[in-house]
């Protein structure tokens, strides 16, 4: 019986990064044995244990044999006659099947080590094409990796396209897809996941919603960039810089669906994107199953960016009608989101990425000035019903309007 520790501990510990997760590969025993030491075991299609004092998860080494479509299709044999090049030859990429054995010593079959300082994602072997899911893990390793000038080696993209093209993909579940992406837009760079995915076709069945933007050009003077699609990996570059929170990036990466509709010749404007885009938000979500809480960001910011960009226009009535339909009074954390979404969506444009975003500047102190009329109070003087209602919203527009006026001197006298 011998313990090696496997996968991505080894890997960041090579690459000096932090190691996060530890998982571990036993050779030569049976799950008998394993069971007498305390492990306790937790996989079901194959023995996986939990150690009895780190709880941190011990696989026996095993191999797979692919018996049907997609991948949940396979067959596992673990037994103890399984070596450990067997057992590394399943993984997918050639960095994530290096082993270290419990005296530092490094076990590399299929030069995953020269990867790495080559910075190359690579596949272990045919193999690889077995597994639709291994197209998301890649394209997620080179949203994390990316930054660090690793790029994807060309016979694995070949290959991620020939899977795309015999219709692997289609056998991928959506909560699948989904737990991949939302760890995708954790990354560092989560633009490189779907340029990945773009890239071997997968975009196009994956999300063809945002597929769709590549290629439909948007009016030069507002967005030099032009190309839809690449305003919108633009915008999700600046939400990640802005916020760590997958939920913000995946509202922004959403916030133009709509454009991807416009009739053509309708181009380079898109006068109703935002109305367009909320039926294209909900078409996705439900598709992938995609949290509540992900969705409703989403379907506020595709709704509303426009009215905060035009916030230093925008008649008080109507800046305290966007914040109620925003519910910011209720969820404050949201609504401060919301603001993040709309500042990555201006600054999301060649040329525009250092811009200042005073509009949020507007929205936020319109939100406090509004918070300082308190229903209570009101009902305390005798209001109720409508009348109570009404004297709260004139009330409210009335701080608006001169904290709006007082707020845009400011940022004319700013200006100068």
């Amino acid at each position: 019986m011998q313990t090696y520790q496997v996968g991505g501990a080894v890997r960041d510990k090579l690459l000096d990064l932090p190691v996060k997760d530890h998982d571990w590969v036993v050779v030569g025993a049976t799950p008998n044995e394993m069971q007498q030491l305390g492990y306790r075991q937790v996989g079901k299609d194959f023995p996986v244990f939990l150690h009895p004092q780190t709880h941190e998860e011990y696989a026996l080494a095993r191999t797979e044999r692919k018996t049907g479509p997609g991948y949940t299709g396979f067959v596992f044999h673990a037994a103890t006659d399984v070596s450990l090049e067997q057992d590394l030859s399943r993984r997918d990429l050639t960095i994530n099947a290096i082993a270290m054995a419990e005296d530092g010593t490094i076990i590399d079959p299929f030069h995953g080590q020269q990867d790495l300082q080559q910075k190359i994602l690579r596949h272990v072997s045919p193999a690889f094409a077995e597994d639709p899911v291994r197209i998301l893990r890649v394209a997620r390793f080179y949203a994390r990796f990316a930054p660090l000038g690793f790029s994807i080696a060309d016979e694995t993209m070949a290959l991620m396209r020939q899977m795309v093209n015999n219709g692997e993909v289609d056998a991928l579940v959506p909560e699948r897809i989904w737990q991949e992406s939302q760890r995708a837009l954790s990354e560092q760079q989560p633009r490189g996941f779907f340029e990945a995915l773009r890239d071997c076709g997968a975009l196009a069945c994956i999300f063809p919603e945002i597929d769709a933007l590549f290629g439909v050009p948007q009016t030069e003077r507002h967005h030099p960039e032009i190309d839809t699609g690449t305003h919108t990996l633009m915008v999700l570059d600046q939400a990640s810089q802005l916020s760590p929170e997958p939920r913000v990036r995946f509202a922004a990466l959403l916030h133009d669906l709509g454009k991807g509709s416009t009739p053509k010749h309708e181009w380079p404007r898109h006068i109703g994107h935002e109305a367009r885009s909320l039926p294209l938000v909900r078409q996705l979500c439900q598709r992938l199953r995609v949290a509540n809480n992900f969705r409703d960001l989403a379907l506020l910011t595709a709704q509303f960016h426009t009215h905060c960009h035009r916030a230093a226009e925008l008649r008080p009535k109507t800046l305290l009608d966007t914040l109620q339909a925003l519910d910011a009074f209720r969820r404050p954390e949201r609504f401060e989101e919301f603001l993040l979404c709309c500042t990555a969506d201006t600054r999301g444009r060649l040329g525009f990425e250092n811009k200042e975003y005073p509009q949020a500047d507007i929205f936020r102190h319109a939100h406090i000035a509004a918070l300082s009329i308190d229903a209570a109070t009101l009902a305390q003087q005798g209001f109720k019903g409508q009348q109570l209602a009404e004297k709260l919203q004139h009330l409210r527009c009335k701080v608006i309007a001169s904290i709006k006026t007082s707020k845009i001197s400011a940022i004319q006298k700013s200006a100068e």
